[in-house]
Parts: structure tokens; sequence; C-alpha cells
């Protein structure tokens, strides 16, 4: 199907190129689509680059992948190492391979909302994220944190796109979500005759320390707990804090000695300042983050990851999807002052990151967030570097992901047009590179 999807797009530039040309491209397109081997060095070109880190579109890009990582970046028409493989893009603009720092790739909002997700069995959902790590990668996230799942699944789906079996984004787990008995991240759902399984349930510092140390040891590369209550669970109120500062404080510090950096779901105002003191890497959704909360964000280098297109997904598609309607309910009064804590916070200088809660809407639209942030008051620039080089420097990852420079991964999109004029082109991204292999084209 690669090579029938090239020799098409070919055919389809006849009238710009000429055929001997337009079947060159299809057939160079093709062998780039090959898995990068030892020593394998691929040279990609385009119309236009963004350059993320100065804010700027290149013209004429030429990079060079070595071994999946980019050795070189030119200008097109500089000398071509022999042997390497050519990706032309023609007139598409390149960016960086993006980055979705809230997502659950084990989920999906039309088969797990309300009790519908004990209609299936538990592995279930294993197979689940197997499709969604590949329309998530499709869609031109090379790379997602992944901040809570069951059965170790996160670490599953990893092993399996770094062994090659699946196709799917760079993943950086968490596993289990920590919660408090009762909070947010434990089944808050059944009767007492019915007992979940509760591996990363825990109260008191000592517990807390405990869960910390098993998820590191089966996988976990962060750590995420639930400091405050949930749109989604039941008997709680979004804003109630449900770990102390102490608790907070023990699971950070636990995290931290072990090298791994801390997300929290926190959207009451309380729980967002107290685990700012406790000193967490990033705050998820912060919806009720206050004036205060910003400065303590700033002052501790914390980052805020804001899901502000959830509320239209949930509002239009939750109680056809079976959500429970005091999550509806929750919704409907936290949705709106979200997206406006966005807005104070992007002008009060909080550090923002790009992450969508993939999996309470369907996993691949990732990139319908992007209009969203723009419309509540970012320009398009800022919603880009979100999800690419601020988010690599939250990961602790800026060796790696989040620019187009040397010695990054040769993770690359391509898109239509210029997304710092039109943020919705990277609604349908044409071309995704990762490590300098073509997984769309």
């Amino acid at each position: 199907m690669q090579g029938m999807s090239s020799f098409m797009a070919a055919h389809h530039t006849i009238g710009r190129f000429s055929f001997r040309a337009a079947l060159l491209t299809a057939f160079c397109a093709l062998l780039a689509a090959a898995p990068a081997r030892a020593g394998d060095v691929v040279v990609v070109t385009a119309a236009q680059m963004v350059d993320v880190v100065d804010g700027r579109i290149v013209h004429d890009p030429q990079i060079t992948i070595t071994d999946g990582r980019i050795s070189a970046i030119d200008t097109r028409g500089a000398p071509v190492p022999e042997g390497a493989r050519r990706v032309d893009l023609a007139d598409l603009t390149l960016l960086p391979g993006l980055i979705d720092m809230h997502v659950h790739l084990t989920h999906d909002p039309r088969l797990d909302s309300g009790y519908h997700a004990y209609e299936f069995t538990d592995n279930f959902w294993t197979v689940v994220g197997v499709a969604n790590a590949k329309r998530t990668l499709e869609a031109g996230f090379t790379t997602v944190r992944n901040v809570g799942s069951e059965n170790y699944d996160d670490v599953a789906l990893k092993q399996a796109i770094e062994k090659g079996i699946i196709t799917g984004p760079r993943i950086v787990p968490a596993t289990y979500a920590i919660g408090a008995t009762g909070g947010h991240c434990d089944v808050t759902e059944l009767p007492p005759s019915l007992v979940a399984p509760a591996p990363a349930v825990a109260d008191g510092p000592d517990a807390i320390r405990a869960v910390v140390r098993k998820l590191h040891k089966y996988g976990a590369e962060v750590i995420k707990f639930c400091g405050t209550g949930g749109v989604l669970s039941k008997g709680d109120t979004v804003g109630g804090q449900q770990y102390s500062l102490a608790e907070m404080k023990a699971l950070v510090d636990e995290a931290h000695m072990l090298g791994l950096r801390v997300a929290v779901h926190a959207h009451g105002t309380a729980g967002i300042k107290d685990a700012l003191r406790a000193g967490v890497d990033t705050i998820e959704h912060a919806s009720l983050a206050d004036d205060e909360a910003f400065a303590l964000a700033r002052e501790h280098g914390a980052y805020f990851s804001m899901d502000i297109y959830d509320d239209d997904y949930i509002l239009a598609e939750g109680q056809k999807n079976g959500m429970f309607p005091e999550s509806l309910a929750k919704e409907r009064d936290v949705g709106r002052r979200q997206r406006e804590t966005f807005r104070a916070a992007t002008r009060a200088g909080v550090k923002m990151i790009f992450g969508t809660d993939g999996g309470v809407y369907p996993n691949g639209d990732n990139a319908r967030q992007f209009a969203t942030m723009v419309f509540w008051g970012m320009t398009p620039l800022q919603a880009i570097r979100a999800a690419t080089v601020t988010a690599a420097e939250a990961l602790g990852r800026s060796q790696d992901v989040g620019a187009i420079a040397v010695g990054r991964y040769g993770d690359l999109i391509a898109v239509a047009g210029n997304p710092l004029d039109d943020v919705g082109v990277l609604q349908k991204v044409r071309v995704v590179i990762k490590g300098g292999t073509v997984v769309k084209n």
C-alpha cells in the first residue's frame, strides 16, 4: 500500500514534473519507508521548515538523518552523502514531531464511558492501545507521555513499539496513576461487595513511597498522582484536595530521588498550590489555578498541561457515550473556568505544555486542541512550542526530541501551508517520519 500511495501521489504531479521525475520521487519515497538500519542515511527536503526554537520559517531545508538521529541541517542542494535515501516533500512544510504530554492510549470514550468498560475483558484495553498508538503517531505525535493505564499496558506498548512489533510513538509511561482511597484514581463506581484491584491506591507518606518504588520497578518513567478530585470519577468534587501536603511531598521526594519527574492531576486551587509547594514538575488540568498558583509555578519552574479541547468533546458526545450524569454536570461547571484559567496562565508567563487527555476524547484527534489554544490566547507559535520544544524541556529530553536540531531524533512531520499563519493545518498531517523512517506518506 505504501508503494501504491507513492505511485498515485506521483501520478497527480505529472502536470508539474516529468513522468520520469514523478516515478523517481515515488520510488525514493517507497525506499525511505523501509526501517532504518545501522549506518542508514536519509536526506529529507521540503519547501520550508518551522524553526520552533527561533520562531521563524526556514526556506528549502535539507535534513540529513543518520542512524535515526539528525546529523546535518543544510539548504536544499547541499552535498548528499553517498548512498543516502532521499525523501523530497516538494512544497510541504516541515516541523519537528509533535509531543502530547497527557494521553491515555488504552482508553476510548466511545467504549469505556460510565459502566461500559465492564463489558470487556481486561486485556481488551491493551488491544485498544495498539490501535490508538498507530492513530496517534499518524496524527503527527511522535512522542507521548502516557499518564495512567492499567496492567502496565503502556509499558507493554512501549516495548512492542521499540521492538518493531507494532507502530506507535515514543512512549514515556507512568503505568498506574497513584491516588488516595476513594479518590479520583481509585475505583469509586462499584459497591463494597465488588472489590477492584487497586495496586496504586495508597494513603500516608510511607505507603505512597512504597508505591512509587514499585511503579518505578515495573517500568514507570514518570510518576502521576491524583491530588484533587476529577470530572470522570464518582463521589468527589472537582476541586476537593485528596492528598495532604505531607503526602505529596513524600511522593515527589521519592520520585525525584529515583530520577523521575512528577505529574499531578489537580483541578482544585488548594491542591494545585500544595502540589507546587511539594515540588511537582507538571500540573495536569490546572482548572482552578489562581494568581498565587501562577506565581508558585513560575517560582518552582513547573509547567501547566491544560486539556482545554476536552470540554467541546465531553459536552457534545458524553451523554451519548454513556458518561455519568454527575460527570457531565462537573464538566459544565469547570470547562469554561479552565479555559479562562488557561488564558490567564498564558498571560502570566506560566510555562505551558501541550496535553490533551487523549482517551477522554478519541486518540488520534490530538491536534484539534491547537486551534482551541490559539482561540484562548496563545499565538500559533506558542501553541506549537507547547507541543515541541517546551514539552521536551518538561520531559527532560531536550537532547532527543522537540526540535529539528543536530543530535535529536529524526522525528519530522510535514503539512501543507504555514502553521504559523493557520495552526489548523496541523490537523491534516501529510507525512510522518520517526527516526528517519517514513511511517505515514
